[in-house]
């Protein structure tokens, strides 16, 4: 059939994409780890094309960089540039939800929050838990979800990106963190009663002690020899 090995290559190439996300996220490949494109094709037994452009994929979502002749590097982020990550999500979501109140949610809202009390209703479990990576699928979606709630994806997308590169940068930090649960926000189902209330007041609180919460936690790595 014409045009579907360019399907299943594109396929591919996502499927590596996510695939090394998911180990990014789950710090089993830490900041700095360094990885050829061959090294890669090897392990998941493919050609070196979709996995070219999966690895260019994540680098243009500010995951890995390109090490001249050496291949790509997982990017190690700063406490700087997590806090830049959330003053720029704080923006986004700032954004969002005035325009919920000014607008209103796109068509089909009641049956969207459904699922995203669902995430919410997960993700503050796997909080509560300590389940660091059960916790980040969770939290991923539930806010990619309340995003979409907009109706525009390109919000959605650059948020989701902002969020993922905020987990890249703490994960190596919280695994190592003795007070894991501590160190784990889990407010998503006060959140989702807020904005089903469309209590702008209590929206704008919770979101505000949200990014309060990751500021703190950064101050408190600044402040620790051991970095966690």
């Amino acid at each position: 059939m014409p045009g579907s090995g360019a399907v299943t290559r594109n396929t591919l190439r996502q499927q590596i994409a996510d695939a090394l996300r998911d180990e990014v996220l789950a710090g089993r490949l830490p900041p700095g780890t360094e990885f050829t494109v061959k090294q890669i094709a090897e392990q998941y037994e493919v050609s070196a094309t979709p996995v070219r452009e999966a690895l260019v994929d994540l680098s243009a979502q500010g995951l890995l960089e390109l090490v001249q002749h050496r291949g790509f590097r997982v990017r190690v982020f700063s406490v700087d540039d997590f806090r830049g990550m959330i003053e720029a999500r704080s923006l986004v979501v700032d954004g969002i939800f005035r325009r919920l109140a000014e607008r209103g949610a796109a068509p089909g809202c009641g049956e969207k929050l459904v699922s995203v009390r669902r995430r919410a209703e997960e993700a503050q479990k796997a909080a509560r838990s300590g389940s660091l990576e059960v916790l980040i699928g969770y939290d991923l979606r539930f806010w990619r979800e309340l995003s979409a709630l907009v109706g525009n994806a390109y919000i959605s997308d650059f948020l989701h990106r902002l969020r993922v590169q905020c987990w890249v940068f703490a994960v190596p930090h919280l695994q190592r963190d003795p007070k894991l649960r501590d160190a784990l926000w889990g407010g998503h189902t006060d959140l989702v009663d807020a904005v089903t209330l469309a209590d702008a007041d209590e929206v704008r609180r919770i979101v505000h002690a949200y990014n309060q919460h990751g500021l703190d936690w950064a101050a408190g790595l600044q402040r620790s020899p051991s970095g966690v």
